[in-house]
């Protein structure tokens, strides 16, 4: 078996090879269409055959931030004072904005950055942003799972999670998907069974509201937009059948492009299915469980 570290090199990679692919230098995440996408692979001569370099396959914003994020954490690693790893986060976020030529980053990341002023007290925060739902603060942060990945480290992942993803997207729906994406890579690396990942996702939803509540910023906000990450979770965890975390899970005997495409687009918020905080690591999630350990099919679900 390959060592810890090499796993966690692994890890990285593999996020930046996803992203690469699915972002096909815009033309794939921009398009709502599976089918469309898979006619594409297949034309290119199939999964197995692409070959992922510049200039036709560059990562996209949330790889870079991604790394941004990973280097914060390696920087300070085992420093006890949060509020110098908030600072060198919010410094790594303002310093990856000069490397987004061509990778598409989002309206709130971008706008967020100018607000950020790591140099001030507590400069890493800004005002609640109700449009802030969107999937940046969840693309970024599996490398916080990484970091953090016993059960004795989750009061640290959830304050790490939620403060960093709510530097760009200070809104419930946005940085929830941050921890989200966090806890689940975490899981993974305790072995966890996936169909418990759900369940153990809405147990630490309190825990993340507890910390919004004890920094004192922007609470009341918080508070009133909370509810709709539960609902989505909590309703997309029945469908599954796995609220109780441990039934398996059910999927529809046709689970073709088109099924899977109205699926992603009744889970989203807007018709855009994974541009929001909770459906984005919600429609991975899925992949993940309905490919049952299948590399190729698992990677054509996250493609498509």
């Amino acid at each position: 078996m390959a060592s810890l570290r090499e796993r966690y090199e692994a890890a990285m990679v593999l996020a930046g090879t996803g992203d690469c692919l699915g972002y096909k230098n815009g033309s794939w995440e921009f398009c709502h269409s599976g089918e469309e996408i898979f006619k594409e692979v297949t034309s290119l001569g199939g999964l197995k055959k692409l070959k992922l370099k510049l200039p036709g396959w560059m990562v996209s914003d949330d790889t870079v931030m991604l790394l941004a994020t990973g280097e914060a954490l390696s920087d300070l690693s085992g420093q006890p004072d949060k509020d110098k790893l908030f600072t060198r986060i919010a410094e790594k976020y303002k310093e990856c904005m000069k490397d987004m030529a061509g990778r598409a980053p989002g309206a709130s990341c971008k706008a967020a950055a100018h607000q950020l002023k790591p140099l001030r007290k507590q400069g890493y925060r800004i005002p609640f942003n109700a449009r802030g739902g969107g999937c940046g603060a969840a693309m970024r942060s599996s490398c916080i799972g990484l970091r953090y990945p016993r059960p004795s480290d989750l009061k640290d992942l959830v304050a790490v999670s939620v403060e960093s993803g709510r530097m760009t997207h200070n809104h419930p729906t946005g940085y929830l998907g941050s921890l989200a994406s966090a806890l689940f890579t975490s899981l993974a690396i305790q072995g966890r069974p996936l169909k418990e990942w759900g369940r153990c996702l809405l147990e630490t939803l309190p825990l993340a509201l507890s910390y919004v509540t004890e920094t004192g910023h922007c609470v009341d906000e918080n508070r009133k937009a909370w509810a709709y990450f539960t609902k989505a979770w909590t309703d997309y965890l029945t469908l599954r059948n796995i609220l109780d975390g441990d039934s398996d899970p059910v999927f529809p005997e046709a689970w073709g492009f088109s099924e899977r495409d109205k699926f992603y687009k009744s889970v989203s918020y807007s018709g855009w299915g994974g541009s929001s905080g909770h459906d984005a690591p919600m429609i991975a999630y899925d992949a993940l469980l309905g490919a049952n350990w299948d590399w190729e099919e698992l990677s054509q679900r996250y493609v498509t």
